[in-house]
């Protein structure tokens, strides 16, 4: 019934309210009422019946906004009591269109559409109260039926104007409000990818490095009592690796609290690092690049193939047989074909399909618009993807 308004709006209703009565009274309490009725009741009753009309209408201008139903409703109470007590239209009744255009722009649909019937229904009883009425009782004839029509659609036109113009407000305040939800959601949506796409970043950083740091660890303390040289090497990769991957977990962390900007990303020039760490782990690491990249291809592009070696190197890492890693790279003038493929032991279970390391390679193929496959071809496990370059698929 009642809407929540500002502090200020209600204190400016209020104030509105009071000024309107200030004005309208003395105006309605001076009004000649018709067909002496003045002479019948005298002009103490008329001042009364009109400080009674103008407090009626002030109050329904003053909830116009608070409470449109509430509002339209005591409007038609003051229409009745003024017809009631034969006064004619006078400065009160502006009232009126103030509350219709209130119905339109603020009011429920119920209200909505009661302010419109309202102003047609406020037409008709205005004219035949106006041509019926004591002023011009038994008027109303073939002859001033045209009189009538004029003052049907004068009236009709005016009050529909009110509520219309609050119709057009209420169309401009919802698409204002529609343009900021989609907005709203379109942030949310951003913002969500953003998340994922750090997340995909976090789990690529941690798992790769993570498991070249398990595979030093196994490898120093097997070697720490035979060959002290070789645990210290092992040590150094380690803190290496730590070092390099505390780095990229504080970049992304920075991105989190910073959503402006992405920060660096690794490109193909960084493989050979990655490379490194993966034969300093102790992996048989045999890479093809045939034939080479033909210029600087897109960074999303270079973004793609090195977190896909990086998860497959890793996917390796920690379930790969001896036997070595086949890593095969072919830049061609459409696009790049990225194959890794490394045995697995007899009995091992593969990487699963349902994990985020595979689901991150095949977003990461996808949103670079290629894809990615995963096979197990003769006790290999093969990740296989193709992604356009300049947006060929």
């Amino acid at each position: 019934m009642f809407r929540r308004l500002k502090t200020y709006q209600v204190a400016t209703d209020v104030l509105v309210a009071v000024a309107f009565f200030v004005v309208a009274f003395p105006i309605e309490s001076s009004l000649v009422t018709w067909t002496g009725m003045e002479n019948r009741f005298g002009p103490a009753l008329v001042a009364v019946a009109g400080a009674v009309v103008a407090a009626i209408f002030s109050v329904a201008l003053g909830l116009r906004r608070a409470s449109p139903p509430l509002a339209l409703a005591i409007a038609w109470v003051g229409a009745l009591v003024q017809m009631g007590l034969a006064r004619p239209p006078g400065f009160a009744d502006l009232a009126i269109f103030g509350v219709l255009y209130a119905t339109a722009a603020y009011g429920s649909r119920l209200t909505y559409w009661a302010g419109f019937g309202s102003a047609l229904l406020g037409a008709l009883v205005i004219t035949v109260y106006l041509m019926a009425g004591p002023m011009y009782a038994g008027s109303l004839s073939w002859q001033t039926l045209p009189l009538a029509l004029v003052m049907l659609v004068a009236a009709a036109f005016a009050l529909g104007l009110s509520w219309t113009i609050g119709a057009l407000v209420r169309t401009a305040v919802r698409a204002r409000e529609n343009r900021a939800a989609q907005q709203r959601a379109e942030a949310d949506a951003i913002a969500e990818q953003e998340r994922v796409r750090i997340a995909r970043d976090m789990h690529d950083v941690v798992a790769h490095s993570l498991a070249v740091v398990v595979a030093q660890a196994d490898g120093a303390r097997y070697a720490a009592a035979s060959d002290p040289a070789v645990a210290t090497e092992a040590l150094a990769t380690i803190g290496n690796t730590a070092r390099s991957a505390l780095a990229d977990v504080r970049l992304l962390l920075g991105q989190l609290r910073h959503r402006q900007g992405d920060g660096p990303q690794p490109t193909i020039a960084d493989l050979e690092e990655l490379y490194a760490q993966v034969r300093a782990a102790g992996v048989e690491l045999r890479v093809d690049v045939d034939p080479a990249p033909p210029g600087e291809p897109p960074a999303a592009v270079q973004l793609a193939v090195y977190r896909i070696l990086q998860e497959a190197l890793t996917n390796a890492l920690r379930h790969g047989a001896p036997g070595g890693v086949d890593v095969r790279l072919a830049w061609r003038s459409h696009g790049v074909e990225v194959e890794v493929r490394n045995p697995t032991a007899a009995g091992a279970r593969p990487p699963s399909r349902a994990g985020h390391g595979l689901i991150g390679m095949r977003e990461r193929a996808q949103l670079a618009g290629g894809r990615l496959d995963v096979t197990d071809e003769s006790g290999a496990f093969v990740v296989h993807a193709v992604i356009p370059i300049g947006g060929a698929a």
